[in-house]
């Protein structure tokens, strides 16, 4: 894995570009940074997954990704405290012990963000 320095990340607001991973998700600049530079596509397709299965009543999902013994816990809540989702990662080397991301449903497409391009 290469050097992921994590404070880049504050740099992303707002984003000029959308990069699909899937018929109806979309990466920012921000989320494609993350993906490409903490190599973590894994993560942003288990987002995909779960929000198509979440739907798209609730407009903006929060995902808390939270590290421990190179094992990973996904929540998915509404923002507000319920907890819509969870899953477990059995193994990764994400070089974060935790990050918080947001899915917006715009109509079409679920775009996944960092909470600074929000």
């Amino acid at each position: 894995m290469n050097q992921f320095d994590s404070s880049l990340l504050a740099q992303f607001i707002g984003t000029t570009g959308y990069y699909r991973i899937s018929r109806k998700h979309l990466l920012t600049d921000g989320t494609k940074y993350l993906a490409e530079n903490a190599e973590c596509f894994w993560m942003m397709d288990a987002i995909a997954s779960h929000l198509s299965e979440i739907g798209s009543c609730d407009w903006f999902v929060q995902v808390k990704v939270i590290v421990k013994d190179c094992q990973a816990t996904m929540i998915y809540d509404d923002g507000n405290g319920s907890e819509l989702a969870r899953q477990e990662i059995p193994y990764t080397d994400f070089p974060l012990g935790n990050i918080t991301l947001y899915a917006c449903w715009d109509g079409l497409h679920w775009v996944i963000i960092l909470p600074s391009e929000y």
